[in-house]
């Protein structure tokens, strides 16, 4: 799948998502203060087919760790878009610098229960340098095909308790990786469109 593809399934709408997409019971507080990040949806050319970038957080970290996710983080002041941020971000994390990508253009936002709203930029990598992971951020860096993400079939719904209740969400695991929460959302959003 080329670019193309991406493309016009960025033109089919598409409502903004959230963690709470599955659990409508969940009353969220009113005058919530979000903070804005960005991430990269990397779709990368390999000899296999398409296959999507992701990382496994490094297990030292405060927030998340050894969770799956994109590329990315908070928007900074001197990003200027979030286009900016996520690129920047993926160089920071991965290695992977801007000229190796083209920014094919946004997915709809996301609202994560850690309160971030977050921007998938979506992005096509038709040569894929040798990535090197940041050791005191990303324990990991992988490629899951396109094929198996772009399936919704593949998603499964689960629940944890959090913070005392129960909360649905959505998985799709590949190998050893548990893609799952805010990343598998993004990804199945993505998926209802191709």
């Amino acid at each position: 799948m080329g670019p193309e593809a991406l493309i016009r399934a960025l033109a089919r709408p598409a409502a903004d998502s959230s963690d709470y997409d599955l659990n409508p019971e969940l009353v969220l507080p009113p005058g919530r203060k979000l903070r804005p990040a960005a991430v990269l949806v990397a779709v990368c050319d390999t000899s296999r087919g398409p296959a999507v970038l992701l990382t496994k957080r490094a297990s030292g970290l405060q927030h998340h760790p050894g969770q799956i996710a994109f590329p990315g983080g908070k928007i900074e002041p001197s990003d200027g878009s979030p286009e900016a941020a996520a690129l920047r971000e993926a160089q920071e994390e991965v290695g992977l610098p801007p000229a190796a990508v083209q920014v094919l253009g946004r997915l709809p936002a996301h609202e994560t229960v850690t309160s971030y709203l977050v921007t998938p930029v979506l992005a096509h990598v038709a040569a894929l340098p040798a990535l090197r992971p940041e050791a005191g951020e990303v324990d990991e860096a992988f490629l899951v095909p396109l094929t198996h993400l772009a399936d919704p079939a593949r998603y499964r719904i689960e629940r944890r308790q959090w913070r005392g209740q129960w909360r649905q969400y959505y998985a799709v695991p590949w190998g050893p990786y548990y893609i799952w929460g805010a990343t598998a959302r993004m990804l199945r959003g993505l998926a209802d469109r191709l």
